[in-house]
């Protein structure tokens, strides 16, 4: 009996070139936005996403296994475009949410709405573009895949059992929460935008749906947030530098902070007395 994790897993995506250009125009909108707001680091982490997606795409996937196929575009753009659409999109969800930035709310929604959208107007607009179909095959990677994926959750687990206090362990449940959600808010979008496994049957669709939420993003969340932990020891958001901090005391940092607290990797300022008294007094009467 083979396994569902196992089974040949088809990833197809038609769409109108519409749906490129304007993707391209959100993408810009999105990098401007988190220069303007002073998420460097962010910024520079979705962009490396994007080249890293690119150089996994392109030279796994098309050079090296052959598993890449298309339809209606040259291969090389198109892989560009997309890897550097869900590269930047992917990772900057990862880091807002690894890093539990106060607007986390906020970056999520703009993305996941335009994902939404997207297919949508294309559709509608993009009736006179040409189409553009592409396809990869799984089956000679998955089990690849799904060794990282071991690898880095045995790493984590290994990690915590090695600390004794516990505000220096990975948040290994909350990473692997995170890694489905962002894979599959984006499955979900690409199927009810009519753009993933176009013509299959419902059962070939919700595998695909199950297994890339399961695995593809989900097995760089525990070396992704290691990253962001070692570089934000040393960087603010905005790339300027701060104290050092050793692996384990940026860890408990980031346990420790919540996406109420303040700006990203900037230290509450002391209150005074006056100050905690009045803050005292504001929650005991609900805030009014």
């Amino acid at each position: 009996m083979t396994s569902l994790l196992a089974a040949q897993v088809v990833a197809r995506r038609v769409f109108s070139t519409l749906y490129i250009y304007l993707d391209i125009a959100f993408l810009v909108v999105l990098c401007a936005l988190l220069f303007v707001k002073k998420r460097h680091l962010t910024l520079f982490f979705g962009l490396a996403g994007g080249v890293l997606y690119m150089l996994v795409d392109y030279g796994i996937f098309h050079l090296l296994t052959g598993s890449r196929h298309i339809e209606g575009g040259d291969l090389f753009w198109v892989l560009l475009w997309m890897s550097m659409s869900y590269g930047i999109t992917n990772f900057v969800l990862l880091w807002v949410w690894m890093g539990k930035d106060r607007r986390a709310v906020e970056w999520t929604l703009l993305i996941f709405i335009w994902w939404i959208a997207a297919p949508m107007l294309a559709s509608a607009f993009g009736q006179d573009f040409p189409t553009v179909a592409i396809w990869r095959e799984t089956e000679g990677y998955h089990g690849y895949m799904a060794l990282v994926l071991l690898a880095g959750y045995l790493f984590g687990i290994l990690y915590n059992l090695r600390q004794k206090e516990r505000g220096k362990r990975l948040p290994l449940l909350r990473l692997f929460a995170i890694g489905v959600a962002v894979q599959l808010a984006w499955e979900l979008a690409l199927l009810i935008g009519g753009i993933r496994s176009d013509g299959f049957s419902w059962e070939q669709k919700l595998n695909t749906l199950v297994v890339n939420s399961l695995l593809e993003t989900n097995l760089g969340a525990v070396p992704i947030f290691c990253i962001y932990a070692l570089v934000t020891a040393r960087f603010l958001e905005s790339g300027a530098r701060r104290p050092a901090a050793a692996f384990s005391e940026r860890v408990k940092e980031i346990n420790l902070r919540s996406f109420r607290g303040m700006p990203l990797d900037e230290p509450a300022p002391v209150q005074s007395p006056v100050c905690v008294k009045e803050e005292a007094e504001r929650r005991e009467t609900g805030g009014l």
